[in-house]
């Protein structure tokens, strides 16, 4: 549970600014212009630190680590919530964004607690902890700018942040390592999973997935806030409760990866992402549809994602931090290209191109996954002899 909530908690950071961008821009009398450098600066801060900071953990005491990290984060928080002008906000969101993460750290952390039974069950309660955070940050960010403003976001997470690290602290246990590799190596080391075909072929369905994923959040409000639905900012936001229930319902995918059943559930889950278009493209005739579509979306997402890592985890255990950290790059750039995407062919195609893209990403995944699907397999049967 705790390290649920630091993965939640830490991924917030980078997604809170989203909803209430113009409250921002308001405050502060930015032009329009501007504001997407709000969103952009905490991604940028955040794909830095997967490079650089997340290897770390193959080094040092990863308790120690993720509160220095969480700390760190705190910092960044409380720089926004006081910033008085652009560039002071902009330094505390990447530095907020850098240190998010401890989200890697925490995962991989989790992953070498785990006895080898139980690693994908644990993979999966922790990282729903992730996708609490993403979709959550939209309600929670939208509940205390209406109270207290923007700057109280800000507040309550820079004191979230600080809590999380004194738990750490008190309740996880030491994590002492007997590695002399400089960090340098470490490095190199990250780079040459790059060359290894498990790693690749797992990091593009994740680049794919979450494509698909960036596709539907990064664009949905836009169909639902026109012609004929015209829904408020706070309706649809009421869209992420049921993306958290799809979320949430396949936490439990990693016991079945525990059982040997990974591959199965990566590939039968990618058919279930492709499929769950045919829904959420319905955004502009029915509202009934997007809903199901959202909740299986965000089922086979969570799925695909958890199998990924417990497959990964398990093929590099002695590097786990380095192997989460670089697969979580792909994720980045995934999202990244979705969230670009979909603004740009709505434009021109309306809420059905938006749809055939996200639909196009989820089916490039299922291409990997069977082409490379006895990859996954031959890893598995190492890991057992």
């Amino acid at each position: 549970m705790l390290f649920a909530v630091i993965c939640a908690v830490a991924v917030a950071t980078v997604y809170v600014a989203q909803p209430v961008l113009a409250q921002i821009g308001g405050d502060l009398d930015l032009p329009e212009a501007d504001l997407g450098w709000i969103v952009t600066t905490g991604q940028l801060g955040y794909l830095i630190g997967l490079a650089l900071l997340v290897p770390l953990g193959d080094m040092f005491d990863r308790r120690k680590l993720i509160a220095v990290h969480l700390l760190l984060a705190a910092v960044g928080m409380a720089l926004a919530a006081v910033a008085a002008q652009l560039w002071l906000l902009l330094v505390g969101l990447a530095l907020a964004g850098l240190f998010a993460v401890v989200v890697q750290t925490t995962v991989a952390f989790a992953a070498d607690l785990s006895t080898g039974a139980e690693r994908g069950r644990t993979l999966g309660a922790v990282t729903s902890g992730v996708i609490i955070g993403i979709l959550g940050a939209r309600v929670l960010a939208g509940s205390l700018a209406a109270l207290w403003g923007w700057r109280s976001i800000y507040v309550v997470l820079a004191v979230l942040l600080i809590a999380l690290a004194c738990f750490v602290l008190r309740l996880l246990p030491s994590d002492p390592r007997d590695v002399r590799a400089t960090y340098g190596a470490v490095l190199i080391s990250l780079g040459r999973l790059f060359r290894e075909r498990l790693f690749v072929s797992r990091g593009l369905i994740a680049f794919f997935l979450f494509a698909s994923f960036g596709t539907l959040w990064s664009g949905l409000a836009l169909p639902l806030a026109a012609a004929p639905w015209h829904l408020s900012t706070a309706q649809i936001g009421l869209f992420g409760i049921a993306g958290l229930a799809g979320a949430l319902g396949a936490s439990r995918a990693g016991e079945g990866a525990d059982a040997g059943r990974a591959n199965v559930i990566t590939g039968s889950a990618l058919l279930l992402l492709a499929a769950s278009w045919l829904a959420t493209g319905q955004a502009s005739w029915s509202l009934w549809p997007v809903i199901v579509g959202v909740i299986v979306l965000d089922f086979a997402v969570q799925a695909v994602h958890v199998s990924n890592q417990h497959l990964l985890t398990a093929a590099y255990p002695h590097r786990t931090s380095s192997v989460i950290g670089g697969y979580m790059l792909f994720y980045s750039l995934g999202s990244a290209l979705g969230a670009t995407g979909t603004t740009a062919v709505y434009s021109a195609a309306g809420w059905a191109g938006s749809s055939l893209l996200g639909a196009a990403f989820a089916l490039c995944a299922l291409l990997v996954w069977a082409v490379n699907r006895h990859t996954a397999a031959d890893a598995r049967r190492d890991v057992l002899v």
